[in-house]
């Protein structure tokens, strides 16, 4: 990948075949609103998680029932509050490849700075900072300097963990079912690529999810070169997210990837009906 370039509010990536892809930053607004749905989130779980401790210690006053409870409840109530409190956001952003539920909805979601998909460490370092980000409670004070000063809206958690937060534009690429559904013209899935060299276990695949790759690689070239940059793009982010494979940056492109890929796959698999 080469050097990230900004342009008012939209983020420029050059991919490894010279492909620019423009992904539009999350405006505040539309992170405000993902992180109130977020803690509105973590605030009924809380609650919810208080109640149910309450009850299973006894019918007695909610104070009391807290207050009285065995030290090993207490123990366990602190923690989860702690884990639901303090790793609600970088457990479903590493699930669900950079979206907690509130950037789901508000379509949104973090990726790396490179394009790549963010990783468990990524999702950790950029969420224990929050804490830091979100100083003095609850306003966010720090983090929304931080957004405002930064080319990239990046709070002190991004600087950090090299993140940014970007809004889906699913239609700057064809839908999967639109560009699936068009002729095949490349029947052969010849190799157009350098083979890309990487270390992971594919078994991990499904069928499912090869067969997504098989039909891109059969169809692509049906596309313009930027659209095909997007789908390749948006048909390895979830591939890469799973085998978080092992591979030289330098050479790494994503249809080369997609298509050494395919055929360690299917040289695995040519034996199973």
């Amino acid at each position: 990948m080469s050097a990230v370039l900004t342009s008012d509010e939209t983020l420029i990536i050059e991919t490894p075949e010279r492909v620019p892809l423009h992904f539009a930053l999350a405006s505040i607004g539309n992170r405000f609103i993902a992180c109130a749905i977020d803690h509105t989130i973590q605030i009924v779980a809380l609650v919810s998680l208080i109640l149910f401790f309450s009850i299973i210690v006894s019918f007695a006053n909610l104070g009391d029932r807290l207050l009285s409870a065995p030290k090993w409840v207490i123990a366990l109530l602190i923690i989860l509050v702690f884990l639901l409190m303090s790793g609600y956001f970088a457990f479903f952003e590493w699930l669900w490849q950079g979206q907690t539920p509130g950037k789901r909805w508000m379509k949104l979601r973090v990726i790396r700075e490179d394009g790549r998909p963010i990783s468990f460490f990524e999702a950790t370092v950029r969420n224990l900072l929050r804490d830091f980000d979100i100083m003095p409670l609850p306003f966010y004070s720090i983090g929304l300097i931080s957004v405002f000063i930064t080319n990239r809206d990046q709070r002190v958690g991004d600087l950090v963990a090299g993140t940014v937060v970007v809004r889906e534009r699913e239609a700057e690429a064809p839908a999967f079912a639109e560009v699936f559904a068009s002729p095949v013209s490349d029947l052969a899935l010849r190799r157009s690529f350098k083979p890309v060299d990487f270390t992971a276990d594919v078994n991990m695949l499904t069928e499912q999810e090869i067969s997504v790759v098989e039909s891109f690689l059969r169809r692509r070239w049906d596309l313009k070169d930027y659209p095909r940059q997007w789908m390749a793009w948006r048909v390895a982010m979830p591939i890469l997210f799973k085998l978080r494979p092992q591979y030289d940056l330098a050479t790494f492109t994503y249809e080369g990837f997609l298509e050494e890929l395919l055929h360690r796959y299917r040289e695995k698999h040519r034996f199973i009906d």
